[in-house]
């Protein structure tokens, strides 16, 4: 019933779609009209196929299934792709039936627009109702959790959180382990020996398996339960401690993968990213270029040796690249072999110690970033010597290099630069990585502008 009342609002939101086009492209002034302007009667006509394929695809991409649990980002995206493949199938169907003379190219790109925009504001207007709804307590699903775990807890803190998907927890099933009375904020119920009477006796519409990994082999045994019951039931994996960095789950060709170490920035996050590091990067070139000029004469001027110091490091998924840095040491510092940074090293130049102490050393690195090697802020990359030691020693220490490394980082507002704690460090960048987002790298770059600057262990 409600896939129908569903498709039904989005078709309605289709045609007002498809009669502004009409409007739009030849009623607003907007475009000249040179071959006349088509009846409405002929879009009137042609509806019909508009709203076939607009159904059709909606249903293929999964448009009318339940969406309660899921993000609006990610249903506007469905209904991207819908839409974009409903444009295709329309033109493909206009032009094999030879119907496209008296329709105009234009109006359909428009079509395509308008179609996105008004079905993405149908179904943000009925989430709103919907929300509106289950939160004054209709169109509730009474909803039973099935395992103590901390999967349990996670998923009762965000069904408080988000009261408008209409998950309604009754309580929860125990282990015989399990002695409380109370779990979180639900009862316990029942022991996992009583499903099928609890769900009958509560009336549950929706089963969370929220096992712990110890009772996974219960499963399956849990599931042939389920099976004889009309509830829904949705597995939420207890994996919190095996997900290092980046955790998903993701459809491939109809089986669920779930991955639990992968880079946080995929797709349009990182080209966000990038888009950032970018304009931001060469914006300070410019503005700099001064600066950048007076200190480079200044390191020339006060000791021998070149302007910059390259040096190789390592970024994304273990990649080499050379990064660059105002000379900060004398000539040939490290003509024996790496040596790891110490507070009053004999080996930097009095102006050397000065680029240090206020990070203007690392200005060259703003290059580093307009090329790719970096981001503007990530984990600080650190020297293929260095890493051979320290992945050995520090338990997932090569998570750094899921993310671009970074001109400045977490860490680095944080105090934690030069001889610090590592471990410190790992935390912070660990941190940064599993919640990243644009908003924390600009909150980064600001920290970094008005308490960052400044290195107080040189």
């Amino acid at each position: 019933m409600f896939e129908l009342i569903l498709a039904c609002f989005d078709l309605v939101f289709v045609s007002a779609a498809w009669f502004f086009t009409y409007w739009f492209r030849f009623y607003s002034n907007l475009f000249s009209v040179q071959k006349g302007i088509p009846s409405v009667d002929l879009y009137l006509n042609y509806l019909w196929v508009v709203l076939i394929v607009w159904f059709l695809c909606f249903r293929y991409l999964g448009l009318y299934k339940s969406h309660r649990s899921s993000s609006f980002e990610l249903e506007a995206w469905k209904l991207l792709k819908a839409n974009s493949l409903a444009i295709i199938l329309l033109l493909a169907l206009t032009y094999l039936s030879k119907q496209s003379e008296p329709f105009s190219r234009l109006a359909f790109g428009w079509f395509w627009l308008f179609s996105f925009f008004f079905t993405t504001i149908g179904r943000f207007s009925l989430r709103v109702l919907l929300k509106e709804l289950r939160r004054r307590g209709f169109n509730l699903k009474y909803s039973l959790l099935v395992g103590e775990s901390e999967a349990a807890r996670g998923l009762l803190k965000s069904l408080s959180l988000f009261k408008e998907a209409g998950f309604q927890p009754v309580g929860i099933l125990v282990t015989d382990k399990f002695e409380a009375d109370q779990f979180e904020s639900v009862p316990v119920i029942g022991k996992l020996s009583e499903l099928i009477d609890v769900i009958a006796r509560y009336k549950i519409d929706t089963v969370f398996l929220t096992l712990p990994l110890s009772e996974m082999p219960n499963l399956n045994l849990i599931v042939d339960l389920l099976s004889n019951t009309h509830v829904d039931v949705k597995l939420v994996p207890d994996l919190g401690s095996l997900i290092t960095v980046g955790g998903t789950i993701e459809d491939f060709d109809g089986l669920p993968i779930i991955s639990l170490q992968e880079s946080p920035l995929q797709g349009p996050d990182y080209l966000l990213k990038r888009l950032l590091d970018v304009s931001l990067s060469l914006a300070a070139l410019v503005a700099l270029s001064p600066l950048l000029i007076v200190l480079a004469a200044l390191v020339k001027l006060t000791s021998r040796g070149s302007i910059f110091y390259c040096q190789e490091r390592v970024t994304l998924d273990g990649r080499r690249f050379k990064i660059y840095k105002f000379r900060t040491m004398v000539e040939n510092a490290e003509a024996g072999g790496p040596q790891w940074p110490t507070k009053n090293d004999p080996r930097v130049t009095p102006i050397g110690r000065f680029l240090r102490k206020w990070s203007l050393d690392e200005l060259p690195q703003l290059f580093n970033v307009l090329k790719g090697d970096m981001s503007l802020v990530g984990p600080r990359p650190e020297r293929p010597y260095f890493i051979k030691q320290f992945w050995q020693k520090i338990p997932s220490y090569m998570l750094r290099h899921k993310v671009p490394a970074g001109l400045t980082g977490l860490a680095q507002v944080h105090g934690l630069r030069g001889d610090t704690s590592l471990e410190e460090r790992l935390k912070y960048d660990l941190f940064y990585i599993k919640n990243w987002s644009l908003f924390l790298d600009i909150k980064i770059i600001f920290l970094t502008i008005i308490k960052g600057l400044k290195n107080r262990n040189i």
